[in-house]
């Protein structure tokens, strides 16, 4: 069992900043994949952002490249969305997940545990 816990959403202006934070329980840390996922009222949860415990690399979906940064603390059992210069569509409930075959995907389905989710809303 993996319990993941996120937090940092709140409302912010559009061209701000928030950080997300997804702590992790229950597993080795260090041994899975995490990923960031956002859904919007609506629309069909989406791809945002992860890291592949095989090769260590981060991959970003096109429309938050650039602006947002995935990082990962192993020794906080932690992993981060730092998210700059924010856009009206970038809200939506955020969800941090976890993918014990360490694969990193970009498919909500290959993953085996999701946190509560936080939102976060960008005026204009």
């Amino acid at each position: 069992q993996v319990q993941l816990v996120e937090s940092g959403g709140g409302l912010v202006q559009a061209g701000g900043s928030l950080r997300l934070s997804c702590v992790a329980s229950g597993r080795t840390f260090s041994n899975y994949a995490m990923g960031w996922f956002r859904q919007a009222p609506g629309k069909e949860r989406e791809f945002v952002a992860a890291d592949r415990w095989i090769n260590g690399n981060t991959y970003y979906a096109d429309s938050v490249r650039g602006r947002f940064t995935f990082s990962r603390d192993n020794a906080k059992n932690t992993v981060y969305l730092q998210m700059t210069s924010l856009k009206p569509e970038d809200t939506a409930v955020y969800y941090c997940a976890a993918d014990l075959r360490g694969r990193g995907s970009r498919q909500p389905t290959d993953y085996d545990y999701w946190g509560q989710g936080t939102q976060v809303t960008v005026s204009s």
